[in-house]
């Protein structure tokens, strides 16, 4: 950018097309221009000796340096993408993980969603979830409960931790691939061992 500005290329009125005009012209012609005169340097310090010419041994440190920084660029792609943070749904509204809960016969209805706990567990992340008591019914004798929690990262390691006042805390397996597709409804009941059971589904932003 200094040269651009030195020599009078930059246009004030445009900085992205400036530091453009530096990255791809200046740039590569500058390390072009520094190549061929340390390779002619380096033909003179080896004296009388057969170097062969500057064209020759110019393209061939051209190519060690484009192989050098094609290793380059391939090690800090593969460290990027290892070390990138799994975002589910990257620079967009994060998914939600809605779900039913059916308890055993006999069971308290929660009076209250101030009665119940819900908690995401996976390998990323623990996410409190809501309570939707609105959704709290009777199936027969069996109360069910209802609630969502965020689906904020891609594992297919999940599981839900529901908690109700006065029961025991019950833990859910989450079936759902590490991608979390959207699905229209909640699917089948899943039995739990304490007798209780959970459906649930993926629903992604603007989706019904």
């Amino acid at each position: 950018m200094l040269i651009v500005e030195l020599v009078g290329s930059g246009n004030r009125a445009d900085p992205i097309g400036s530091a453009l005009l530096a990255v791809f012209v200046f740039a590569p012609a500058g390390a072009i221009a520094g190549l061929v005169l340390g390779t002619k340097l380096a033909m003179r310090m080896r004296g009388g000796e057969n170097t062969g010419s500057l064209a020759g041994n110019s393209l061939r440190a051209f190519g060690a340096l484009i192989l050098l920084c094609a290793a380059a660029g391939t090690a800090y792609y593969v460290y990027a993408v290892t070390t990138a943070t799994p975002w589910l749904n990257p620079n967009a509204a994060t998914p939600l993980l809605q779900f039913e809960v059916r308890l055993p016969a006999g069971a308290a209805l929660p009076a209250s969603a101030a009665d119940v706990a819900i908690e995401l567990q996976t390998d990323q992340n623990s996410m409190p979830g809501a309570p939707r008591f609105n959704q709290f019914r009777r199936d027969g004798e069996r109360p069910v409960i209802a609630g969502d929690v965020e689906l904020a990262f891609r594992t297919a390691h999940r599981q839900v931790e529901v908690k109700i006042k006065g029961q025991p805390a019950r833990v859910y397996r989450i079936g759902l691939t590490a991608k979390a597709p959207h699905a229209a409804q909640l699917g089948p009941w899943q039995p739990n061992a304490d007798g209780s059971e959970i459906r649930y589904r993926a629903k992604w932003p603007g989706r019904d």
